[in-house]
């Protein structure tokens, strides 16, 4: 079997292999902080810091929960680290961001943290200052969940398949599971983008075909264009009145 073939059936065997109740619990609960007005802190490391800010905007766009992510902010991470070290950037972060009882943190990490061995020790930190706020901590982690799975509420392990692969998996699901979130009936609060678009050929609402052609008038300068069998003309966020979608000629 290739590579290609392994790391795909790999994929299939985690999504099925995820606790969907954890995924379920975790939406419940950011629905709860949403209701009491509370904030949510995702905190990242490496990938896990790149997925944090991703997350900070669709939680804050779609979902309508206000988010932050520390890694966002490089000039005060810097000088936390350079000024307090890197072990106590995120705690004394959350401190000054005024972490309470009404807030979440929640980890992205492939390793969950581990005092012991000093790995993401800022993570470490970070997670006992949440606890000693009351704060509720959440987290989408890899292995063994590490100190996050020690001392979440709810915590979503990306079971490993292929110990050679740890990495790599446990961040391609943090990413699946968080849009999961963002899209949840429960949890989402505005339209995306292209799920919103209002195609030029209706023909093209689920799904793209090569049957026919139109012409449409664009909302901005109500000159008629001519939308590709491949690449359907976008009108946003206004929708197109059904007078104004004229058929032209049928392809041959």
């Amino acid at each position: 079997m290739g590579y290609v073939a392994q790391y795909i059936q790999e994929a299939t065997e985690i999504i099925n292999l995820l606790d969907q109740s954890a995924i379920e619990r975790i939406a419940d609960l950011l629905l709860e902080l949403r209701e009491k007005s509370g904030r949510l802190f995702l905190l990242g490391v490496g990938g896990g810091a790149g997925h944090a800010s991703h997350a900070v905007c669709d939680f804050r766009k779609i979902a309508q929960i206000e988010a932050y992510a520390p890694s966002d902010n490089v000039s005060e991470l810097t000088a936390r680290v350079n000024d307090d070290g890197w072990d106590t950037c995120y705690a004394n972060w959350l401190r000054g961001s005024r972490l309470d009882k009404d807030d979440m943190v929640f980890v992205l990490s492939v390793g969950g943290g581990d005092a012991k061995k000093n790995i993401s020790a800022n993570l470490v930190r970070a997670l006992d200052y949440a606890r000693a706020m009351r704060a509720v901590i959440c987290g989408v982690v890899g292995r063994d969940g590490g100190y996050t799975a020690q001392v979440a509420e709810v915590c979503v392990l990306v079971p490993v398949v292929n110990s050679s692969t740890i990495t790599p998996h446990t961040e391609s699901f943090q990413a699946m599971i968080w849009h999961l979130l963002v899209t949840h009936p429960k949890l989402r609060a505005a339209e995306m983008k292209w799920e919103s678009v209002q195609y030029s050929r209706p023909d093209l609402a689920g799904r793209l075909s090569p049957a026919s052609d139109f012409l449409s008038f664009s909302p901005v300068n109500g000159h008629a264009m001519s939308a590709s069998p491949d690449v359907p003309s976008i009108f946003f966020p206004a929708p197109i009145p059904q007078h104004q979608i004229l058929p032209s000629r049928p392809l041959t």
